[in-house]
């Protein structure tokens, strides 16, 4: 298997961060080997300075296609939730863990796999000079991958969800579940009441801003 001459996304920061800046860069970046078989790295999106940042894990089929994070169904049903809980999604920056889509072969479709750590390792400097360039209040990682890429693998998001933590990249850091996640779930019932959770979730970081 041939070995990656680079192994973090910091040999290809640029000299000046700022989001255009990161975002021109990120295009070149083979940090990991992900790259060899996504279309394009996603890179986030969003105001320079908004005051929430929302984390996911990767860029979906969709997303990988597009060139754009939260696009495909999970980002539309993230956009039903933050209506709900009264958040402006024009203010709100989203971006992902890892840039760029890893994925399986399963017939014609391309399947979603999870990120191992090592790849995440290697693409945490863009997420970190994507938080220092946008400085925000919150930061708001949807699912596991998001948040353990932030507070360590022992993160769990069951035990901690909806809980506010101070972190060295701002103020406030929460944890809720990815929207993915209720996509997956098949009775009506438990997707009402997880939705409504998650919609809760979103209040919650509403109130913090004040």
């Amino acid at each position: 298997m041939e070995k990656d001459t680079h192994v973090s996304a910091s040999d290809f920061l640029p000299d000046v961060l700022t989001l255009s800046s990161l975002r021109q860069a990120a295009r070149g970046c083979e940090g990991c080997g992900l790259f060899r078989r996504a279309t394009q790295t996603v890179f986030g999106e969003g105001p320079e300075k908004a005051r929430i940042i929302m984390i996911g894990e990767q860029p979906g089929d969709t997303e990988d296609l597009e060139g754009s994070p939260f696009v495909g169904s999970a980002g539309k049903l993230l956009d039903r939730a933050l209506k709900d809980a009264a958040i402006d999604r024009s203010q709100v920056y989203v971006t992902n863990a890892v840039k760029h889509f890893k994925w399986e072969e399963r017939g014609k479709r391309r399947i979603h796999k999870k990120p191992n750590m090592e790849e995440i390792n290697a693409c945490r400097p863009w997420l970190e000079a994507e938080i220092a360039a946008i400085q925000p209040e919150v930061l708001a990682c949807l699912g596991a991958t998001a948040a353990q890429s932030l507070m360590g693998r022992n993160f769990r998001v069951t035990a901690e969800r909806g809980k506010f933590f101070e972190t060295r990249w701002g103020p406030f850091l929460t944890a809720t579940v990815h929207p993915s996640s209720l996509l997956r779930l098949r009775d009506s019932g438990e997707r009402r009441q997880e939705y409504s959770r998650f919609v809760q979730d979103l209040r919650g970081i509403r109130a913090r801003l004040g």
